[in-house]
C-alpha cells in the first residue's frame, strides 16, 4: 500500500473542485477529496472523508480477523495424510500472519483516528507540515510528510533500527 495504486492518477481534476461543497459525504470519491482546494486542506469535510475510510478499513480487517477464527476452528480436523496436513498448516501460518500484520496496522488506523480527533491528522509528527491529501488517500494511516519518511528510511538503512 505504500506505493500509488494504478487505479488512482492523484491528479486533481478541477471539474471536481467544488464536488465537497454539494455532495453528501457518503457519496464523496478519493477524486472528489483530492480535487479540493489547498485552501481547504484538512477542514471539516476532509477530516470526516478520512475518519469515514479509517473506520471502514478499520471494521473490514475486524471482519477479517473473526473469518480466520472461525476458519482455524473449521480446519482443526484431524487431517489424516501428512502432506494434506503440512499444506493446511503452511495456510493457517500464514494467514496469522497476515492476520498480525493486520493487528499493527489496526493500532495506527486507531491513532489516525484519533489524531482526527485531536485536529493532528493531516500534518507530517517531525515537521508540522502538510502530508498531502494524495499521501493520505494512498496511505491512510502515514503520520510523516514523503520527505520526512524517506530521511527515516535512509537513516535505518544506514544505521539499522
Amino acid at each position: 500500500m505504500t506505493a500509488l495504486t494504478p487505479h488512482h492518477p492523484m491528479r486533481k481534476d478541477p471539474k471536481l473542485a467544488n464536488n465537497w461543497k454539494t455532495k453528501p459525504l457518503e457519496q464523496l470519491t478519493d477524486d472528489d477529496v483530492l480535487s479540493m482546494p489547498e485552501a481547504e486542506y484538512m477542514n471539516d469535510v476532509q477530516l470526516a472523508f478520512f475518519k469515514r475510510k479509517l473506520q471502514q478499513l478499520r471494521n473490514d480487517m475486524l471482519a477479517n480477523a473473526g473469518e480466520t477464527t472461525e476458519h482455524l476452528r473449521e480446519d482443526a480436523s484431524v487431517m489424516p495424510d501428512p502432506a494434506d496436513r503440512a499444506t493446511i498448516e503452511e495456510e493457517h501460518a500464514l494467514e496469522l500472519r497476515t492476520r498480525d500484520r493486520e493487528r499493527k496496522l489496526l493500532k495506527k488506523i486507531e491513532q489516525s483516528i484519533a489524531r482526527i480527533d485531536s485536529g493532528d491528522y493531516g500534518y507530517c509528527d517531525e515537521t508540522g507540515e502538510p502530508i498531502g491529501v494524495g499521501r493520505l488517500l494512498a496511505r491512510p494511516t502515514a503520520n510523516l510528510s514523503i520527505e520526512a519518511q524517506q530521511r527515516r528510511e535512509q537513516k535505518q538503512k544506514l544505521f539499522g533500527d
